[in-house]
Order: C-alpha cells, then structure tokens, then sequence
C-alpha cells in the first residue's frame, strides 16, 4: 500500500521540489497551495504519513494550517519546511506545534530515513523536542540491511514495555537505540534517564541506582533519589550492564522480578514504573560461562535484543552518514566541509575500530582543519588510506596501457594582462557541467557520472549556475 505525505506550500518552486522528491521516493503526494484551499480539504486518506508544511503567506496562517492539521489528526507527524536563513526567525509559537523543522533545500538522504521510521508510527510529540526529534531520525541514517533491519526492530518493540538489549560494538550508537525506543513509546513525556554502569565505582553504583538517605554512609550528608526515582514513568537505559559487579546483579535482578527498591540506609520499598533498556559491548554468553553475568538476569534482560552492525558491515551507509554529520555541523555551528567523491571511496574502504563515532569524530575534525571547504583524498589523515585501493587518475579517452605526453603548448597560459581566477575556473567548471549534461541527454545521474561527483554535488553546482530545475530534480 503507498503511503501518501501532505505538502502545504504557496511558493510553487520549493512546492515543486519537495512534491519532486516525494515522487521520487514512490510515495503519492497531495499538494494543497493556498490556505483556502487546505480549508476546502476533504476526507484524508487513511493512507497518510506525514504533513511538510513550508510558507503559508503569513505567521498567522501558517499557525491556522498547524492547528487544522491537528483538529483532523492529533497523531500526524508535522514537518516545517524553511529555508536556513529563515530557521532562526521562527516563531516560537509555529515551532512548538511541528514535530521537526527541514532546511530547504531538501536532500532526499534527509527523507529516507525519516518517513520510513515514520510508516505506521504513533503520535509524535510537538514542542520544544522538535530539534531533538530531528537528530534521532538521522543517527540512524543508512540504506544497508542491517540498519535498516534495526529501525524495524524499533518500530516492533517501541510501544511495548519489554526489556530490551541492545548489543554491539562501542561507538555503533547503542544509545542513540535506546533514545529512539523511549521517543516512540508511550512513556515519550516521561524521563529518560542513561547511566554507565562501567563508569561508576561498583561501591557508589547502588547509591547512583536506588538513592540512598541522608547519614546512610559517610558522606551522605543529604537524603538523595536515585536513577530509579529519576526515570519513573519514563525509561531507564543501563549502559556497559557487562561491567555490572556479580553483588549488584542479584539487586537488579530483584528490581526487574518485583518492581521495588528500597534506597540504601533505608527499609521503606518505593514503587519502580520504569521501562529497562540494557545495553553492552561485550558477550554476555561467554560472561556466564566464566561466571561473572547471572544467567537469570541476562534472561530478564534479553527479551528483545537488537544487534547493532559495525559500521564495516555497512560500509554502503558512508556516504550517507557522511553527508548528514556535514548537515549537522553546518546547521549546529555553522562550518561545514564536503568530501570529493575519490575520499567518500577511500573511506567506504576503511575499517573503522571506532564505528560511528570515529567517523563523526573524523567529519568534526576535517571541518574544523578545512572550514567551509572541499577535502580530496589525498587531505585525508594516512590511516584512513593506508590500505585503500585508490584508482589512478586516467585521462579520458585515452587507450588502455598509452602513454600520455603532455606537449607545454597545450597548458593554459596565464594572459599578459592578467586574469580573475575564480571567475576563470567557475567558467570552466560550468562549460563541462555543460557539456556533460548535453552528452548525458539532461540526466544529472548519468552526468555526474561522468564528472566523477556525487549527485547530490551536482545539483548544488547546478543551483549555483542557475542551469534548468528540470535537470536539477532529475538527480534526485
């Protein structure tokens, strides 16, 4: 069954664009380009995702919109689309009622992951999260069978109360699983409450989980709540559980059979409403084989697992994972840095130790060392192409296994009276863009192919020159 997602835009150019890639993505899309006419609206279909709400003529409309859309269905997801100079200026009252703003121009990475964790989603909830909201669809972003196998799992789990464990490697974003679980549960406007069980002494760790009262031990100056008290209602996300001592086990184990506590120094047991999400990089199998993880407790705990794939499982997502995290850095703190398509290769090779976080450390360090520029393959650090297979620039219509001869008189020759070199090279670049697409019969896939440039670079180069939206949205 098609999924159909609402677009309220009086600017029919970005009306165009985001019905183009809606389009694209095979989903149906109704357009609505006036006020009037979302008001003469009738039935919708059952079938609908998502609204993308973008300019409505004024404020007050664009409210008028937000508040009809919710009088027909509280539990849509509504998007804002706005422009990145407009973002800042919106109003507070517009941002609480939308689930999530887009910056226009869209990118069809920042859809895919959203509208297919939306497909069939409860309610989301409008406010101040919007941003939040935003920053959990895309930490999972990737077309690979095993991230997209996870965003499944979530949507099974998420609005149940069972325990979940999430497995996997350090740095695969075991957190990120466990924020989205709790988002999209019924317990989304309750707390959710994380702690490293790793991090914490195994002498402080049951005071940090069930609170302790005031003269329980030296230094227990006050009476204290725990993560326990803290996460009431909400979920409580026990990260490195592998790291929890054999002593500790048995008080949890406790907690999980009969939902009460008592905090230490005290006899009065406390009610726990929490949901449990565990998660660890180690094998918890091979633990109680040696001894040091109570089966029983793994049984409790392991009721619905999730396996997080190493990032070199799904080295297909780089590109995508790259293109957001340069996103985030742009719209977070306004520098970004692009990749050549010969460095997205390079890194597509490398085995990342650190999984996600390595890249996300990598794309904030290339973006503070070349702000606002282009990094080739050659700018990256060694490791990350040390082993990489990288193809050697060949000139084009050249046979195989010919040398090449570069005659002087053929190298442009810089003018007696000088030149604008930017001018210069931005002629160039769009002379073969140019030439490119007549030779690729106006599909930007196929010429971006032939200028070795990803295609969503292409389409920014062919807004920068003003060349046919026709072309532009053919990329996509």
């Amino acid at each position: 069954m098609i999924s159909t997602v609402l677009v309220v835009e009086t600017d029919s150019r970005w009306r165009e664009h985001v019905r183009n890639i809606l389009e694209y993505m095979e989903y149906e899309v109704e357009v609505v380009t006036s006020v009037a006419e979302f008001r003469s609206l009738p039935a919708w279909s059952e079938n609908l995702t998502a609204a993308l709400v973008g300019q409505c003529g004024s404020e007050a409309s664009c409210l008028e919109v937000l508040s009809l859309i919710r009088e027909r269905n509280k539990t849509i997801p509504v998007l804002l689309l706005a422009e990145k100079n407009r973002q800042g200026a919106l109003a507070q009252e517009i941002a609480a009622e939308v689930n999530a703003v887009l910056e226009l121009p869209l990118r069809q990475s920042q859809l895919v992951g959203l509208l297919q964790t939306l497909r069939g989603q409860a309610a989301l909830p409008p406010g101040a999260g919007a941003r939040r909201s935003l920053e959990l669809f895309r930490s999972l972003v990737g077309d690979s069978p095993g991230i997209t196998r996870v965003r499944r799992m979530i949507e099974q789990v998420a609005s149940s109360d069972a325990n979940v464990l999430v497995l996997g490697e350090s740095g695969t974003g075991k957190e990120v699983v466990a924020r989205k679980l709790h988002y999209f549960s019924a317990r989304r406007d309750k707390p959710f409450v994380p702690i490293n069980c790793g991090a914490i002494p195994a002498e402080l760790l049951e005071s940090e989980l069930f609170g302790h009262e005031k003269g329980a031990f030296t230094g227990a100056i006050s009476t204290r709540q725990g993560r326990f008290e803290m996460a009431e209602g909400g979920t409580l996300f026990l990260d490195e559980i592998g790291d929890m001592t054999l002593h500790m086990q048995v008080k949890l184990l406790r907690v999980l059979q009969e939902r009460v506590f008592e905090r230490v120094g005290s006899n009065r047991s406390i009610q726990a409403d929490v949901r449990i999400v565990a998660a660890t990089h180690r094998n918890l199998e091979a633990l109680i084989r040696d001894g040091r993880f109570r089966e029983d407790l793994y049984y409790r705990l392991n009721v619905f697992p999730i396996d997080m794939p190493p990032l070199r499982d799904r080295r297909e997502d780089v590109p995508l994972l790259v293109e957001e995290l340069t996103l985030r850095f742009r719209n977070e703190k306004h520098v970004s840095v692009s990749l050549t398509q010969a460095s997205l290769d390079a890194l597509a090779q490398y085995a990342w130790p650190g999984n996600v976080r390595e890249l996300a450390n990598l794309v904030e360090r290339l973006a503070i060392l070349v702000p606002n520029g282009t990094v080739d393959v050659h700018e990256l650090p060694e490791k990350y192409t040390a082993n990489a297979k990288l193809p050697l620039p060949r000139p084009t219509e050249q046979p195989t296994g010919a040398e090449v001869t570069v005659h002087p008189s053929s190298l442009p020759r810089l003018p007696r009276e000088g030149l604008d070199i930017k001018e210069h090279l931005n002629n160039l670049e769009y002379t073969l863009i140019k030439q490119a697409l007549d030779e690729a019969g106006g599909v930007v896939a196929h010429a971006a192919e032939r200028l070795h440039l990803r295609r969503t670079t292409l389409v920014e180069k062919l807004r920068k020159y003003g060349l046919s939206r026709a072309d532009e949205v053919s990329g996509f």
